[in-house]
């Protein structure tokens, strides 16, 4: 998909100004009936996604981790394990540190996608599930709780968050998202600045009218698979 937004690297002018009460009351409800629906319609699909995870590698199904929420507010993420158990991750650290920056990071693989392409740490099977996104469906479970929306910025490691500038902070004034504008307009095509900095151009012009938008325009990326790894 072609990124079309228009990137300024110093940040986006204007200031970001929290929702009305009337629009977060709606998207509260828009998250807790959808993501709720889709539990109950996709029950059969986690037993047997957590079934084969159990069963092609050690380790536990369910995937946790520390992320960076609404107000910089830490939660546990839930995910699908896609990766064996006991990898270290600074290769990764490493890559997003060049990412956020250099002007001009390589990508990560032969596909030119800025994500680590052959990261020895992924299993087979999670290879499939994060080309189709089944990896985040537990995050559903986050966004009825709360610690996330059904839209909004990517949730974001506490230690990726320490590696933002300050142009950038706007992005923790909503909750996180299980999708977002960032996805839907390239997602790992586009390099981590410029994914940053259409979370800002989502804050900044937030409503739920795009949020209905950016839902739909989910559904042909995930099945498309595009931009993903």
């Amino acid at each position: 998909m072609t990124y079309r937004a228009t990137i300024q690297p110093s940040g986006f002018q204007g200031t970001a100004v929290a929702a009305p009460v009337l629009t977060r009351a709606a998207k509260r409800a828009l998250d807790i009936l959808v993501a709720s629906l889709c539990l109950c319609f996709a029950s059969p699909l986690f037993v047997l996604v957590a079934a084969l995870v159990r069963l092609t590698t050690p380790g536990p199904a369910l995937f946790r981790q520390e992320r960076v929420g609404q107000d910089r507010r830490p939660f546990m993420l839930y995910k699908f394990r896609t990766m064996y158990t006991g990898c270290s991750d600074e290769a990764h650290r490493e890559y997003v540190r060049k990412l956020l920056t250099e002007d001009h990071p390589s990508a990560g693989g032969q596909r030119g996608l800025y994500k680590l392409e052959n990261d020895s740490r992924i299993t087979p099977l999670g290879r499939l599930f994060r080309r189709t996104s089944i990896d985040e469906l537990p995050q559903l479970l986050n966004v009825i709780r709360g610690d996330m929306s059904l839209v909004g910025p990517r949730p974001a490691l506490p230690w990726e968050a320490e590696m933002f500038g300050e142009s950038h902070d706007q992005r923790f004034i909503v909750p996180p998202g299980l999708t977002g504008l960032w996805q839907v307009s390239g997602r790992n095509s586009l390099t981590m600045r410029q994914g940053l900095d259409l979370d800002i151009e989502y804050v900044q012009t937030q409503s739920f009218a795009r949020d209905i938008v950016i839902l739909l325009k989910t559904v042909p990326v995930v099945l498309s698979a595009r931009g993903a790894q």
